[in-house]
């Protein structure tokens, strides 16, 4: 649910900045291609790990937000995060 590349990085930038529009994820990911990004969004929503609302406006408004089970998620990236930082730590290179 969480494998590719951009998923995790996505997840928390919902987790830490709330409710964000599509071009809004795209400019906080220089190298990421529209496709890539518009498939990533798909997958994590067909997962049920965030929300897409669509208003019915011209152009169109589309906004992201972490779900239910995608806030459920968020006190274990935090912990991969404390791990990974202690591991740098005490094995540098």
């Amino acid at each position: 649910m969480v494998g590719g590349k951009y998923k995790l990085i996505i997840l928390h930038k919902l987790a830490t900045h709330g409710i964000r529009r599509f071009n809004e994820l795209r400019r906080e990911f220089p190298n990421i291609t529209q496709r890539t990004l518009t498939r990533q969004l798909r997958e994590l929503e067909s997962d049920g790990l965030i929300n897409r609302q669509v208003y019915p406006e011209i152009p169109p408004k589309v906004e992201y937000s972490l779900s239910e089970t995608g806030k459920s998620l968020y006190p274990i990236f935090l912990q991969i995060e404390k791990w990974g930082l202690e591991y740098m730590e005490n094995n540098p290179k």
